[in-house]
């Protein structure tokens, strides 16, 4: 009888520990996860193209707030302007709808190599992770008519506004971006804390800088540049800092 041979990218049907697994069964591992991960962002912007004009007009909805319902169109200036529009979107919802599995599989693929007690530490701050991206990404979208508004106004009474699709998405798809990264700022300061580079009572010391550093950062990082988004950014980031105090003096006890 033929020896079965097992190949060093092949999957056995259980899973090693990831002690136990040699150099070529953690590639064959990260070969996995990374099709699982293309192939999720392939399907979901499959969808996400398909229902495209849903999309459109869930992103149009802060303009025609501000020019009204019958004033709120996009103008393109190139026959190609509505595809190349069309494959963004459809890049930003694969993105979107696949970051489920995507994060799923990157999860899979750590977690062999985290003892007990940092699995007991990732799983809460994964899960914090996302909810504040994603609660800073719908603040972004709250408040970009009063930034959008702004921005018509500040030009004059005499400029006519036509939007081109692509920088008007690009603003707001940038603006819930950052909103959503900037967002991540307590669970940084916690992780700090909990591994000792800083301690809640330096950070306590340091709140003057602080405040001064967050209105600075959000001056700068904010794309639109009003003031609107900047205090909106600015003041939740200020509180992040306060809550990350606190909660680094229970987690040293």
């Amino acid at each position: 009888m033929v020896a079965r041979l097992r190949l060093p990218f092949r999957s056995g049907p259980t899973r090693p520990s990831a002690d136990a697994m040699t150099l070529g069964e953690h590639l064959g591992e990260l070969r996995r996860r990374v099709v699982v991960c293309v192939l999720a962002f392939a399907a979901a912007a499959t969808v996400a193209f398909i229902v495209y004009p849903h999309i459109l007009h869930f992103l149009q909805e802060p303009y025609c707030r501000v020019a009204g319902r019958r004033r709120c169109q996009l103008y393109v200036t190139g026959p190609l302007d509505g595809l190349s529009l069309r494959i963004k979107l459809a890049t930003y919802g694969g993105l979107f709808l696949g970051s489920p599995v995507i994060l799923w599989e990157l999860w899979r693929f750590i977690t062999p190599g985290l003892h007990r007690n940092e699995k007991r530490y990732a799983i809460p701050f994964v899960v914090a992770s996302i909810v504040l991206f994603s609660v800073g990404a719908v603040l972004a979208f709250v408040t970009f008519p009063h930034a959008l508004g702004f921005l018509q106004n500040i030009g004059g009474p005499t400029l006519k506004q036509i939007y081109d699709p692509n920088k008007y998405l690009g603003l707001i798809v940038a603006l819930m971006t950052v909103f959503g990264l900037t967002f991540e700022f307590p669970v940084i300061l916690v992780s700090l804390e909990l591994v000792g580079v800083v301690s809640p009572a330096k950070l306590s010391s340091w709140r003057r800088w602080a405040i001064v550093l967050i209105v600075v950062f959000a001056a700068v990082i904010t794309p639109s540049g009003d003031p609107f988004s900047m205090l909106a950014l600015a003041v939740p980031l200020y509180l992040f800092y306060e809550v990350s105090i606190a909660l680094g003096k229970l987690l040293r006890r």
